[in-house]
């Protein structure tokens, strides 16, 4: 791998003092893409698509939500969707330009707060994949389902987990990786467990989000931003009223229905996943020249 594009560590601090961990890859001087998972990922979700925006002379960064990950945990359960839109604001401060935010479930219910509240994150644009301020709760539950299945008692083997995601995603034209999944495991004591804080979805539930729907809309209406949504056409969490009700918010907004894929869009179909990132960032001409800086 090219070494302008193999990842380097990067940090952040949460308001409430967490070390978040993420992966940059590209130019230190190019402009800036934030990557933020779903729920029960880690940075490692997205596949080559960040290898490939830093190909095209990005500075791609992939960050660990808290409780995911190598990120912290918080002893206190702070893990709101506020808290996570305060995270996609602490992520951003480490750039000098704005950055296209890129989020996908969890981080884009985050990067919506972050984005359409004060104090307001300044991006060039954001990418939602499969979320949207208006969600299905049969899908939303879904997910919740799934991941509290093995959540206590963990998994006998790698490839135990493997069948467990093939069932969530029956819709992927591939095995599932099994050094992806371990990615997203650790081990102990013999079994293999996902690596975040049960505390995360303990007391969560669809009727979250239809609680939110208001709060994220008014958000998505605040934004200047171009926006492009990603939708899974197998997707249970983001139905054609969900698309309708984005664009009567945003007219603008730019739509992509991704064949063969569900919810996990980038990981279902992630070559058509990341030309449609590209393609609408080339239409808008959203990359533009600027030097950016990170740290940790």
């Amino acid at each position: 791998m090219n070494d302008n594009i193999a990842p380097r560590r990067v940090t952040c601090r949460s308001h409430d003092g967490l070390t978040l961990v993420g992966d940059a890859y590209g130019p230190e001087d190019g402009p800036p893409v934030l990557f933020l998972h779903g729920g029960g990922q880690t940075r490692h979700s997205w596949g080559g698509t960040a290898e490939t925006m830093a190909a095209h002379g990005w500075l791609a960064v992939t960050a660990d939500h808290r409780g995911h990950g190598d990120s912290d945990w918080s002893a206190d359960g702070n893990y709101s969707y506020d808290d996570i839109g305060s995270d996609v604001r602490a992520w951003s401060g480490l750039f000098d330009t704005p950055p296209v935010v890129i989020g996908a479930s969890l981080g884009g219910l985050g990067a919506m707060i972050g984005l359409g509240f004060e104090p307001r994150v300044d991006a060039r644009a954001l990418v939602l994949v499969d979320i949207a301020p208006k969600m299905e709760a049969r899908g939303a539950d879904r997910i919740l389902a799934f991941m509290r299945a093995n959540m206590e008692e963990g998994f006998a083997s790698l490839e135990e987990a493997a069948e467990a995601v093939a069932g969530y995603t029956p819709e992927r034209r591939r095995a599932v990786d099994l050094n992806s999944i371990r990615k997203n495991l650790r081990e102990r004591q013999g079994r293999w467990y996902w690596h975040w804080d049960p505390q995360t979805i303990r007391d969560r539930s669809s009727a979250d989000n239809k609680r939110m729907e208001g709060v994220l809309s008014e958000a998505v209406r605040r934004m200047e931003c171009p926006i492009l949504l990603i939708r899974g056409r197998f997707s249970d969490v983001i139905s054609p009223e969900a698309i309708d009700h984005l664009r009567a918010i945003r007219p603008d907004a730019g739509f992509v229905d991704v064949a063969g894929a569900g919810h996990m869009v980038a990981g279902d179909r992630n070559d058509v996943f990341t030309d449609a990132v590209i393609g609408f960032l080339e239409e808008r001409e959203i990359m533009q020249s600027g030097r950016t800086a990170h740290g940790g």
